[in-house]
């Protein structure tokens, strides 16, 4: 257990409460909380236009925390989106691993285990953790251009645990094409 054990501190401000973690205000709520919001809004909406919600939303969000870190730590390019899966790993989001990443040319593949968003909704045949998906192609395209690249990528999830028969989930990350 302690090898994703978290190495960041956690600062709290005294006077306002908020908690600060590399830099940046967080939240720290029961993963029941969280996750039963987010089915609530799936349930409103429906899971494909949440997940369209979710995209540009997470898509912007892991490209600022990319530029942030790479600053703040003075690492770039493989090493990046290394960090982003360790530290996602170590927030309770479950267990990314990187299978195959090609900054240059815009691809990666994802495998994550222990999906917070599994535990909560158990076997349910269709893919639940569509979330992470935008958080990929963001990485993917802050670090490409601060490398100089000039592609943009996309990103899917293509297949989660919570599908019969299978165990972890997949996320593939592509070029958008030109």
């Amino acid at each position: 257990m302690s090898v994703h054990a978290p190495e960041m501190p956690i600062q709290v401000n005294d006077e306002t409460g908020v908690w600060v973690t590399d830099a940046l205000p967080m939240l720290y709520v029961p993963r029941h909380f969280f996750v039963n919001n987010h089915m609530a809004i799936e349930a409103e909406l429906g899971p494909e236009k949440y997940a369209q919600i979710l995209y540009k939303a997470g898509y912007k969000s892991a490209y600022h925390w990319c530029e942030k870190e790479a600053e703040i730590h003075g690492i770039k390019g493989d090493e990046v989106f290394i960090h982003y899966m360790k530290r996602l790993s170590q927030r309770g989001w479950g267990l990314f691993h990187i299978e195959s990443l090609d900054i240059e040319n815009g691809q990666a593949r994802v495998r994550l285990d222990h999906s917070a968003f599994v535990y909560q909704y158990g076997k349910v045949n269709r893919k639940v953790d569509y979330m992470f998906t935008g958080w990929f192609a963001g990485a993917m395209d802050q670090i490409a251009a601060s490398q100089g690249y000039q592609i943009k990528s996309y990103a899917e999830q293509t297949q989660s645990a919570a599908e019969s028969g299978v165990d972890y989930g997949i996320f593939d990350v592509f070029p958008l094409a030109t």
